[in-house]
């Protein structure tokens, strides 16, 4: 009798544990671990500086908190990222010169393609990559005229006159440090599509 007894105690008390995980319309269950649902300290890309915002250690659903401190406390300015050091070129990757963002005119007739002047796939690629990030301000035929051109006056008309001469050098340079309206791409593009989005934006040129 003891032996059946317990037995129903046991199936009553796993499934009561079950049904406390199930989740709701306006009940979202229980964290058991709360540290794979949220960023731990170190997340490098937050930087969450005041100490009474709590940690993910102490999480609970009523403290208001959706993020925690994370801030390094060894280093110097509280970041979880370094900067790198200044003139740093990621390995694989050099440019034929070295570059800042005050040397355009230099770069309009220093710089050169590494790819050759009839390599059709550069082209082709430089295509994707503009439309990719290009095609949403400069437009599809490069006219200024974009979705965000919509919100933002100024974009660039890259069919117009004072574009028309502009080398691939000034393209990578402006898609590199940015210029005017436009912000600089350099860390999200490599200097290689740079490289073929500049080639695609010279050919769209010729159609215009």
């Amino acid at each position: 009798m003891k032996l059946k007894t317990l037995r129903y105690l046991g199936i009553i008390t796993v499934g009561a544990l079950v049904a406390s995980c199930a989740a709701g319309v306006d009940d979202t269950g229980l964290e058991y671990a709360p540290q794979m649902y949220h960023s731990t300290p170190y997340e490098p890309l937050t930087q969450i500086q005041n100490e009474d915002a709590g940690s993910w250690l102490d999480s609970n659903d009523e403290d208001g908190h959706g993020e925690f401190y994370n801030s390094n406390p060894y280093n110097e300015f509280k970041m979880n990222m370094r900067e790198p050091v200044a003139n740093t070129v990621r390995r694989g990757q050099p440019l034929p010169v070295r570059m800042t963002i005050d040397d355009l005119e230099t770069a309009a007739t220093t710089l050169e393609s590494p790819f050759a002047a009839d390599d059709e796939s550069v082209v082709k690629e430089g295509k994707a990559l503009y439309d990719s990030y290009c095609k949403h301000c400069h437009g599809e035929k490069g006219a200024g005229d974009g979705l965000v051109a919509e919100a933002y006056a100024g974009v660039a008309n890259l069919n117009g006159a004072a574009y028309l001469e502009i080398t691939e050098g000034h393209i990578f340079h402006v898609i590199t440090f940015g210029k005017g309206l436009m912000g600089a791409h350099g860390s999200q593009v490599s200097p290689d599509d740079r490289w073929r989005i500049a080639r695609y934006v010279k050919e769209l040129q010729k159609k215009n």
